[in-house]
């Protein structure tokens, strides 16, 4: 990525705004789900390897800055405003910027791109299969399964701060069903569970 607007600079900037650790490895989740689409729409696109691997990243910065300025700026009022007027400022893409303002219901951005579309379909889903694992004895992302998630879902009173419909219509605007979005997600956090603290504890 030119200028420095890279993933790499993404990941200082969510440690530098985020103290909370929960908050930081939510960055990382909705990373590892958000780019995993970016990775398949550049196949689907048959982008070249240089094209491709500019297009992903923007799919990873989206997932994690979505809520770099949480931590300090919680309010409906501020979040993601202040961080996405301090994004602009500092001139990252603005492809970026209207995904992360999209991802919130309220602040009234259209979803238009696949990037927007996958951030807002990423963001509660990888919370979700984060409180799914850390209910495991293992605490293990690879012991959670999609019907284990989908059953899940149906429980009202598990994770009941995520938004299932969400979960739900996120799949719905990448017009695919949501048991494919659940896998699709739960892979890509499987993937990189050391990254996320979901690898599991060893039996003792």
């Amino acid at each position: 990525m030119a200028d420095g607007f890279t993933r790499e600079r993404a990941w200082e900037l969510l440690q530098e705004w985020t103290a909370s650790p929960s908050l930081v490895k939510h960055g990382l989740a909705v990373e590892a789900c958000t780019r995993s689409y970016g990775v398949r729409e550049a196949a689907r696109l048959e982008l070249a390897i240089a094209e491709a691997d500019e297009f992903i990243e923007l799919y990873a910065i989206a997932g994690l800055l979505h809520d770099f300025d949480y931590d300090k700026h919680p309010s409906l009022e501020e979040h993601p405003f202040v961080g996405v007027n301090f994004l602009r400022e500092q001139g990252w893409p603005e492809v970026v910027l209207h995904a992360i303002l999209a991802h919130a219901d309220y602040s009234g951005t259209p979803r238009e791109t696949h990037l927007d579309k996958a951030l807002f379909a990423c963001d509660e889903l990888a919370g979700f299969l984060t409180a799914c694992a850390l209910v495991k004895p293992s605490k293990s992302i690879h012991e959670v399964e999609v019907a284990g998630v989908k059953k899940k879902m149906k429980d009202k009173a598990f994770a009941r701060a995520v938004k299932r419909e969400d979960m739900t219509d996120g799949a719905a605007l990448l017009g695919i069903p949501v048991e494919e979005h659940i896998g699709n997600c739960l892979q890509a956090m499987q993937e990189r569970a050391d990254e996320l603290g979901l690898a599991g504890s060893p039996a003792v």
